[in-house]
């Protein structure tokens, strides 16, 4: 009886075991595998929906930078517009200023034309009136002949 007893003792240890492991540490054990499966199951909606925002965000990226790149032809477009301008506004303001250089140099030209002349018919008609004083040996009314002088000069 002995075997039997120590058996029946031991039989009764394992099912106050079993009892207890049932009643108090069983519970705690399922609810954190249930626990444990609820956030895995939480990590993968997180991670599903995740992956979709990223989808979006990639889209919206791509869209960003389609749009990015359109505004940059645009601008860049615009400064080449821009800049045909400027050259071409550029260009018509220096064709202004030659035309006007140029006028302005064709005045100064005639006028000092003008001016030569001028010079060149008073030094033509005092040489002219020396020249004659010389040959003819006498102090002649110099304002008079120098008119007399200057006609000929004109009729030349």
């Amino acid at each position: 009886m002995n075997l039997n007893a120590t058996m029946l003792g031991q039989a009764i240890s394992f099912v106050i075991f079993v009892w207890l492991c049932m009643k108090y540490v069983w519970p705690p054990l399922t609810a954190l595998i249930e626990q444990r499966q609820r956030d895995i199951a939480d990590g993968l909606i997180h991670t599903e929906n995740a992956v979709k925002e990223l989808d979006i965000a990639k889209a919206n990226g791509a869209k960003v930078l389609d749009d990015a790149k359109k505004s940059a032809s645009e601008l860049v477009e615009q400064g080449n517009k821009r800049r045909a301008q400027i050259i071409e506004d550029a260009h018509a303001e220096g064709e202004k200023e030659k035309a006007r250089l140029v006028a302005q140099g064709q005045a100064e030209l005639e006028s000092e034309r003008n001016r030569i002349r001028q010079e060149l018919r008073a030094e033509m008609s005092d040489m002219v009136i020396e020249t004659a004083e010389k040959l003819i040996n006498r102090n002649l009314d110099t304002d008079a002949n120098r008119d007399l002088v200057n006609k000929l000069i004109t009729d030349m």
